[in-house]
């Protein structure tokens, strides 16, 4: 007993400070939100063609592609065939946006937009309950949502935590692509939850169906069946974005 009490001082207190302290050091391999320059070459549209889940688009008023965060995986096969190096995949990790439509990034990327949501930093900005449902996820975006409970994150402190049933919670977060199987009880899981209510999509999948867009088994994510509150964008999405989407959208960053 001595010997492992001598060992939890020798480590300390090892919980990070953000977010009242600076956010935590990233990989040199992070892909966060896409950076896109203008200076494409006319015709070219390798990016698009080598892009798995055709989350890029070109506009005719525009001949600079626009990425949908939202169907991105963010692989960097576009990055790798542009021929300019247009595409970059930068440091941001604030990618969670409240509408579907502020997840595509053009070459003006926007500065990310305040994603505080009224009734929620009304309501839960001190403690948020969430039920997370895997909706038929790789267990990716369920990895990197848990790992939020861990003493190094520990989102806890700040009032928000997964609880076993929806009748305890504020809301949901959505990970995986809605399978059919899935769907009834998601549906189910929502109608448990009391009102008012908020769901949240996290990762690719459970915004768009990811890789899986399209195919008849499963239901082009969440936003399908349930209105959709928050969305926070990645294959899957870094803690921090998560922790950073979950704060900015109670008003606590």
């Amino acid at each position: 007993m001595l010997r492992i009490i001598k060992t939890r001082f020798s480590q300390k207190y090892r919980t990070m400070s953000f977010p009242n302290g600076p956010a935590p050091e990233l990989p040199e391999r992070f892909a966060g939100r896409p950076v896109i320059s203008d200076n494409c070459v006319s015709g070219c549209n390798n990016c698009q063609s080598n892009c798995p889940t055709g989350a890029i688009t070109f506009s005719n008023e525009n001949e600079c592609p626009a990425i949908d965060t939202g169907k991105c995986i963010f692989c960097r096969a576009c990055q790798t065939a542009c021929p300019s190096n247009n595409i970059q995949f930068g440091p941001d990790y604030r990618l969670a946006a409240i509408s579907r439509n502020n997840l595509i990034i053009s070459n003006n990327p926007p500065v990310p937009e305040n994603i505080r949501h009224r009734l929620a930093a009304k309501l839960f900005s001190r403690s948020l309950k969430l039920r997370q449902v895997s909706a038929g996820g790789c267990n990716a975006c369920e990895a990197d949502s848990n790992v939020l409970g861990t003493p190094a994150w520990d989102m806890g402190r700040l009032g928000i935590q997964f609880v076993a049933s929806p009748r305890h919670a504020d809301g949901l977060l959505i990970t995986g692509p809605v399978t059919q199987n899935m769907k009834l009880a998601l549906e189910k899981t929502y109608a448990a939850v009391p009102s008012p209510k908020i769901v949240i999509a996290i990762g690719t999948c459970a915004i768009s169906g990811g890789i899986y867009c399209d195919h008849p088994e499963q239901c082009n994510g969440a936003e399908s069946i349930l209105p959709v509150d928050l969305f926070i964008p990645g294959c899957p999405p870094h803690p921090l974005t998560i922790f950073d989407g979950l704060l900015r959208f109670l008003g606590r960053l």
